[in-house]
């Protein structure tokens, strides 16, 4: 046995954590061991209190402390607009902007046969109940550029489209300062079949 036990499952308890591979569990583990007693208590009790204290929204499936989270709180918020994302992240991401006024749904994953995804395992029935009430005008679909985004955005749409609703999807294509030289074919692609008037 290489390490001792305890040092052994932390490191594997590391392992599961996404982008960590065993070089990075291992010098996680050790740094673990270095630091104060306090600060080690500390990040173990936020863990503890992040899994006992949060939920998801019942509204929009974002995280939340309360049952219902801030954002579908703000009354200020354009009720008439959903902007769907794949994960809570990404609804950080679009709030960095300070432009986006309307509200949100957290699907919480995007299609993937390989991976067992399905439209059952995404929060697409808790989307479709939201719709009842009638208020929703439009759905905006950001999801990213993969072919799991795609086909995620392409399912929405087709489900969506026919009960009424406006269904537009982020643009995405050359970035801003970038070069025609440096863009790889895909990313020319998208641009010239997102473009815009001018």
């Amino acid at each position: 046995m290489l390490f001792a036990r305890p040092l052994a499952e932390l490191i594997s308890e590391l392992e599961k954590l996404p982008g960590v591979g065993p070089k990075s569990a291992q010098r996680l583990a050790y740094h673990l061991l270095r630091v104060p007693e306090h600060e080690a208590v500390s990040l173990a009790n936020a863990i503890r209190n992040a899994k006992q204290r949060l939920r998801f929204c019942v509204r929009c499936q974002n995280i939340s402390e309360a049952e219902t989270c801030e954002i579908c709180l703000d009354g200020r918020r354009d009720r008439s607009m959903v902007c769907i994302v794949a994960e809570p992240r990404d609804i950080a991401a679009i709030e960095r902007i300070h432009e986006y006024k309307g509200g949100y749904h957290v699907l919480h994953g995007l299609l993937s046969p390989m991976d067992g995804l399905g439209p059952e395992q995404l929060r697409v029935k808790e989307l479709l109940g939201r719709l009842a009430d009638g208020d929703i005008e439009e759905i905006i679909l950001a999801t990213n550029p993969t072919i799991e985004g795609d086909a995620t955005a392409l399912y929405l749409a087709k489900l969506l489209k026919p009960i009424g609703l406006k269904v537009t999807r982020l643009a995405h294509g050359m970035p801003v300062g970038g070069e025609l030289d440096y863009a790889d074919s895909a990313t020319l692609l998208s641009a010239l079949e997102y473009r815009r008037e001018m």
